[in-house]
């Protein structure tokens, strides 16, 4: 069973139709002893890094999501739910992330040509860096598939973790992984086929990588 978390900012109802159609048992849920009990973890988000990282300690769910990450569970973060991996935020301030990835959220803004627009929306193709191979969770995808992101802000000082980017007039962070933790810029669930074969994968990941 996989655990969506639900903590109030996530785009639910594509995510678990998304799940659904690849056949996959999921529970959208906000209990901590069914998200415990879940052989993987899923954290959605939409909206602002701030108030989503008050919502998951609010509940007590961001130390959840960290004891469990800790111990082996795979953990795949989407769009707001890839960034609040991270150590911090500088989306409106300073914000303090799950630092289950070393780095930071940037915006966009001052680091992308000035014509193109922000928030990034559309699709763009996947690049994989040289030299490291291919994160787990492209298994089925192959360089050049494109996946739709929606966002102002990207993962930043994160090198050593970054194993998908996406052209928006510099490369972008789309992807990241840190042992078992995965992060996607994009949403999968938006994402057609490409999108689906990258949560087929995530489901058929063993417990400990």
């Amino acid at each position: 069973m996989i655990a969506v978390i639900d903590y109030g900012v996530g785009n639910l109802y594509s995510l678990k139709s998304s799940f659904d159609s690849i056949g996959a048992k999921i529970t959208v849920t906000g209990d901590e002893k069914e998200i415990r009990k879940a052989s993987k973890i899923v954290l959605p988000g939409v909206g602002a890094f701030k108030d989503a990282a008050f919502k998951l300690k609010e509940c007590g769910l961001d130390k959840v999501i960290k004891e469990e990450a800790n111990s082996g569970k795979p953990l795949l973060g989407i769009c707001l739910g890839m960034q609040l991996l991270f150590e911090k935020s500088y989306e409106y301030g300073i914000h303090e992330g799950l630092a289950l990835i070393p780095g930071s959220i940037k915006p966009m803004a001052g680091v992308i040509p000035p014509e193109l627009k922000i928030p990034h929306i559309g699709w763009n193709a996947l690049h994989f860096p040289k030299g490291k191979g291919k994160s787990p969770i492209f298994k089925y995808v192959n360089e050049g598939e494109c996946v739709y992101f929606v966002h102002s802000y990207y993962a930043a000082n994160c090198d050593d973790y970054i194993f998908a980017t996406a052209e928006y007039g510099e490369e972008i962070t789309a992807e990241v992984q840190n042992k078992n933790i995965f992060g996607c810029q994009f949403h999968p669930e938006k994402s057609g086929e490409t999108g689906l074969k990258i949560l087929k994968a995530f489901c058929e990941l063993g417990d400990l990588l």
